[in-house]
């Protein structure tokens, strides 16, 4: 277990992970890719979160996901979180060690154990003991539109009271009571980062510490100006940027995440293929145009 400090501020890009049109990973498009978002600002990729599909993924592309980020990340100096959790705290454990084992990492993204609906005691637990295992810093993710708990303020500050959970990435779908509690009462040690793209304005100016943005994908200097000028608390140009990206930010999550995303991003060139794996299906024209 690490304790060093570790600054999560600015805005962090979830990356998809793009296929071919057999099915395949593809590297050469994931590589292009995230040099260039870490090239138009942001702060760090975020490998296997969400929009990266890693429940779809084999252990070895996990690997090969994160060893193509972490090569890219280390070569423009920039940063990487891994996506780590299940709902297995011996599962979370083992798969941290394992990816960690991989290639350098910033911090591992864990989150809240889903389908078994543990309470929130054990739920703080899983977290404790996550925590004590890592070999590297934890960021939890709240998510409970994906995981089916809900986590209350009392519950998100005890985990953060670890000194190995750095950061918390808060996505509930608003601006709640909870995660005001939670950037009320959190220590300095304790950032949080807003998860929902719609919310990164006004979590940043209530004390959050930056974002993890899909939409970043696609508009990526507008969304770190956002952030930039959210944390330096200049509310009129933050405010102006957030009204502006809100209808791309409402189209990409029109359907599934990342399925509009992954589409758009083809359609501009940017990676080889749309192609979501099964159970997801690819985004509609409507959607992407």
């Amino acid at each position: 277990m690490t304790t060093a400090a570790v600054d999560l501020a600015g805005l962090w890009v979830p990356i998809v992970t793009p296929f071919t049109d057999h099915d395949e990973l593809d590297e050469v498009s994931l590589a292009a890719l995230a040099e260039r978002l870490l090239a138009d600002g942001a702060t760090g990729l975020v490998a296997l979160g969400t929009t990266g599909e890693p429940a779809t993924l084999t252990p070895q592309e996990r690997t090969r996901v994160v060893a193509v980020c972490a090569g890219v990340a280390e070569r423009m100096g920039r940063r990487l979180i891994v996506g780590a959790g299940s709902n297995s705290t011996v599962g979370t454990i083992d798969e941290i060690r394992r990816l960690a084992a991989v290639a350098p990492m910033t911090a591992v993204l864990v989150v809240v154990p889903y389908y078994t609906r543990p309470s929130q005691a054990a739920i703080v637990e899983h977290f404790r003991m996550v925590a004590a295992a890592s070999p590297v810093p934890v960021v939890a993710y709240n998510v409970p539109y994906r995981t089916g708990s809900t986590l209350a303020a009392g519950a998100l500050l005890e985990i953060g009271s670890h000194p190995n959970v750095i950061g918390l990435k808060q996505a509930v779908g608003a601006l709640d009571h909870d995660t005001l509690a939670v950037l009320r009462g959190r220590s300095d040690a304790f950032q949080i980062l807003a998860g929902d793209d719609a919310f990164i304005v006004p979590t940043i100016l209530m004390g959050g510490s930056g974002a993890i943005a899909a939409a970043a994908h696609l508009c990526t200097t507008d969304v770190v100006e956002m952030v930039a000028a959210a944390r330096a608390g200049d509310v009129a140009r933050a405010r102006a940027l957030a009204q502006a990206l809100l209808g791309v930010v409402a189209a990409g999550f029109a359907e599934p995440n990342p399925a509009v995303w992954k589409s758009a991003l083809q359609r501009l060139g940017r990676i080889t293929t749309g192609r979501v794996r099964r159970p997801m299906t690819e985004a509609t024209d409507d959607a992407t145009a």
